[in-house]
This record gives structure tokens, sequence and C-alpha cells, in this order.
């Protein structure tokens, strides 16, 4: 817990971590709130019809612990992996909950994966049970004669060839379950992320990363929880931002979660619910965030009664911080992390911890230092790589059968992110951009994260995507791929509108020399541009102009 005190300096001395020996996720976010105050609301869930479902302690506790039964009945035991392929729902945490109970290692897939996708992470997880819907089971069955591991398949929505009735089996499950005695380092969980190189590695966490997260929801969301708290975020439950930051948090600090299953962003939808249920605090994406600003003058349509955001997994950037200020009335709290390490770096407006453009400060109990390929610390406004200090109760265990990438991810004692940034002179660490994302024109080194921030400004541009393109004189230009505004016409004239736009707004280096206009900027299932794409487009275009002028 932070210690409530006026100041980062104060609470940085005076903050210690206290990570008991024996330590379970569902016993302190769940059963201890069951035992105590077992009507007490878990979650409050938006379902398909416009009604709400309202889960209490109580019940959630009493139906993980009958999914822990029925998972132990059909062979699952300490260690193996229970896959999660759900949308955000109370079975969802019914499912984490009683994988947690019975020592297994819970394993979250994100709704909008692809059967490629599934397919090697449960493969390479060798996940033993997995939790779906209807819509999961579609998937699965395309791919289940490649899953010789796969012993258990239960469906949320009733019965149906090769999977069973996930509520008829709790039905008959007992509701009597002691969870069995873990440590705070054994393994709970397992959450694939991507990395620059090579497929996906499943980081896997244990027990005490729950405790290691609290520090940073705490400071992002300015001493949370306080009375009349209530959470809630667009982000999927299967990635550490929806996970970690705000379902698991919130239910250990006893404050209620708002579900909905989103098909897509809705921003108008996004909106109406926070303003029905009376949203207290979220944690919204900045690509979330910068959709959101398509809604015109959006309090006089949607009365909030928001006191924090929480925003980060990519730049925020100061266009949106400014607009979040101006139309908002809040000050969006940036925070800074990874799968592997996640909310180590943040901002409290609460105490004046916040400066535009930048991701934050260390959070209290963790270390990071922006570091050079030595592993030395960087003078202030010097570019490096972002790095955490290890031991850290948040840090992963190591990835899933991969001990050699877990070694990689080490310089020494720190962990090293992938992700360029400076620190400067007052302590704040300002993104740059990945290590395969920052461009490299004419001797500068330049981060697209402050260019798509500067477009997304323009009244004209709804998303951007900047990359650097090969070009033998410059190393390579800033191309801009750019998808304007519903009604908007693009052409030329936009082109050097938009030109001229980032040009007075950043720098003459940094304006992008090409923009092309796209129907649709990718994106990954935690709201992050897909840069890679349109990165291995310029790199064609550049070959095919190199050819043709070879040719002439």
């Amino acid at each position: 817990m932070l210690p409530n005190a006026d100041s980062y300096a104060d609470i940085v001395a005076r903050f210690r971590w206290q990570i008991p020996e024996r330590y379970n996720i569902a016993v302190d976010a769940c059963d201890r709130w069951a035992a105590s105050d077992p009507e007490r609301p878990a979650i409050l869930h938006l379902r398909a019809d416009g009604g709400t479902e309202r889960v209490s302690f109580g019940r959630m506790a009493a139906m993980s612990n009958r999914l822990g039964n029925a998972l132990r009945h059909h062979g699952i035991r300490r260690g193996d992996r229970v896959a999660i392929l759900l949308p955000q729902s109370p079975e969802t945490a019914y499912a984490h909950f009683a994988a947690y109970k019975i020592g297994a290692i819970a394993l979250p897939l994100a709704a909008l994966f692809g059967v490629e996708a599934l397919v090697y992470r449960l493969r390479n997880s060798g996940a033993r049970a997995l939790i779906t819907n209807r819509v999961g089971l579609i998937k699965i069955a395309e791919i289940r004669s490649q899953l010789p591991d796969l012993a258990v398949v239960m469906c949320t929505d009733g019965i149906a060839e090769d999977a069973l009735d996930f509520h008829q089996v709790l039905a008959r499950a007992s509701e009597q379950l002691t969870p069995v005695d873990t440590s705070a380092d054994d393994p709970a969980m397992m959450i694939y992320t991507s990395g620059t190189t090579g497929p996906p590695k499943g980081a896997l966490h244990a027990h005490r990363v729950l405790l290691g997260h609290l520090p940073g929801v705490q400071f992002a969301h300015e001493f949370f929880p306080v009375d009349g708290d209530l959470m809630w975020t667009p982000a999927d439950w299967a990635w550490a931002g929806g996970l970690l930051n705000i379902l698991l948090p919130s239910l250990r600090f006893g404050v209620p979660v708002v579900s909905c299953k989103f098909e897509k962003f809705d921003p108008d939808l996004a909106y109406w619910l926070m303003s029905h249920y009376g949203v207290r605090n979220s944690f919204i994406p900045p690509t979330a965030l910068k959709m959101l600003r398509s809604v015109p003058a959006p309090l006089s349509r949607y009365p909030l009664a928001l006191r924090t955001i929480g925003s980060g997994g990519e730049a925020l950037g100061s266009e949106t911080y400014e607009w979040a200020k101006a139309e908002l009335d809040i000050v969006i709290n940036e925070f800074y992390g990874q799968t592997e390490c996640n909310l180590v770096l943040g901002a409290c407006n609460r105490i004046g911890v916040s400066r535009a453009g930048a991701i934050g400060m260390p959070v209290p109990g963790h270390r990071v230092e922006v570091i050079g390929m030595d592993g030395s610390v960087m003078p202030r406004n010097e570019l490096g790589q972002i790095a955490i200090a290890r031991p850290d109760p948040v840090m992963f265990l190591g990835y899933w059968d991969a001990p050699k990438a877990t070694a990689e991810k080490f310089i020494g004692d720190w962990m090293i992110t992938g992700d360029q940034g400076v620190m400067d002179d007052d302590g704040y660490v300002h993104f740059v951009g990945r290590d395969d994302d920052v461009i490299t024109s004419a001797g500068y080194r330049i981060g697209p994260a402050e260019i798509e921030d500067c477009l997304v400004g323009h009244p004209k541009v709804q998303l951007a995507a900047v990359i650097g393109k090969p070009d033998p004189l410059r190393t390579e230009i800033v191309k801009a791929f750019v998808k304007v505004e519903d009604g908007v016409e693009p052409d030329e004239a936009l082109i050097n509108d938009i030109r001229a736009y980032v040009r007075t707004r950043l720098s003459a280096h940094e304006y992008p020399r090409e923009i092309a206009f796209v129907d649709a900027i990718p994106l990954t299932t935690t709201g992050k541009v897909i840069r890679r794409f349109f990165r291995e487009t310029a790199r064609a275009e550049a070959a095919a102009e190199q050819a043709k002028k070879h040719w002439e």
C-alpha cells in the first residue's frame, strides 16, 4: 500500500514492500472479501440485452470453488495450464480464481485471436484445459486435432460438440474447496507477449505479481481506493493491462468492476457506459482515447463521474493529454510497463507528478533508469534503453520453456525493455520508440510516437502510423500512413496541410516527407498501432523505386 503523503519524495522515502512468504491471488482478491462481506458487489456486467448482472464476492467465491473442483475432477492438477478464451464477463473472473485456487497456471487468451495465434499458444503452453464460449469453440474446432494436450473444454454458452456445458458442470460441483498453499513465488499466470524477433513468448508470473501492481494502480488512480470508486476499462482482460491494471487489483481492494463485451471499441458506447454506471476510475489506452476525441462536446451528452483516468500501453502524447484537460476536465495519469514487468513508471496529478509528453516517474518500489548497451546508467537527457532493476515483485519469473530468451532479456541485473527513452532533469521518462521503430534520418534519431501524436491533433486526421522508409540519401525518411476522419476527402492539398501542421509544431527534420492515406490502421489486441505492416510496405516501395532507377 502506498503511504498517504503530499509529495513524491515523501512517498518514495516511506514506501516499503511487504510481500508475505505464502500468498495466493484468489484468496486475497476473492475469498477474503467473500468471508468478511459476501454480498459486497464485485462485478457489474452489462448483458447483451441491456440488463445488468450483479455478481457479489460471495457468488464469485462459490462459482470459482465449483469450477476448481470440476477442473480437478477432469484431471487438472497443480502446475497445469488452464486457458481462458473469453471476453469481459463474470465467467472470466471465475476461471482465473479457480485456476489460482487449485495451483494451476491461468493462460488468458484474447478473444480477437485467430486460429494461428491460438494454436501456437495452446501448443507451446501445453494447455490441459480450455474455458471459452461458442465463438471461441468455432475457432478451436479448426485446430483441435493439433492440440493433443488439451484434455477438457468447457463452453459458457451451453453444451456443444467436443465441449462440456460450463454452467451444468458447475451446478454439479461442490462449493467447498480449500485453496492449495502457494508461495508468493509460485507460478500463477502466463501471458504471451510478442517481441521484435521470433514467435510470441509466454511471460510466466508468480502470485506476487498482483501485489507488485498495487503501488502503480494506487499511484495512477490517486491513492485508490476512496469511497465510491468504481472501475472500468475497455481493454481485454486477457491483456496484462486489463487483467493486472484493473480487474485483479480492483477486486483485491474490494472495488467493483464494470464489465462489457465490446465487439470493437465504440466511443459513444464507452461514454454511455461510464455515464450509466457512474464509473469513477478507468484505464483507457491511448488509441481508445484518440477515438473518444471524435465525439464532440462529450460532457454535454454524457454526464461523467470520473475521478481518475490512467492510460498506457503506448505513448499518450501531449495532444490527447491536453484534450482531456479541456474536454473532460481531468488530467490523465500516464503509466508505463511491459507484460514482463508492468506499471513501473507512472503519474499522479494529485501530488504534482504529471507532465505532458512524459510516461511518468518511477513508481515507489521500482528502480527504473535509462541505460546504455553496457548496462551503465545514461546521463540525464541522453537517449538510451528503459530498464528495470531486479529483484522486483512485479517482474516475471521467465519466459515459458525459453531460458535463452529469458537470459537475453537482462543486462546484468537490468531487465531491458527494448524501448528507447530519455530521463529529463526532473526524473520524468520520455518514450522515444521501440528499438526497431526508431527512425534514423540524416543523422537524427526520431521516435514515431511524437509524430503520430502530432498528426492526430490535426482536425482531419483520426489515426496515424509513422515509420522510417529506406532512403539512399538520408538512410531513412519519415513516412506517415494516415486514416482521415469520416467524410474527409484525402487529396494533395490535405497532404501539404498535414506536412505544414507537423513541421510547424515539431521540427523540420520530423515532418513526414511522404504521406499515404489508408482505410484502416491495424491495431494489436491491446490497441497499439502495428507499425511493422507499414514498415514492410515502405521497404518494398523503396526496393521497387531503387530497381526502377537502376534500369533507367
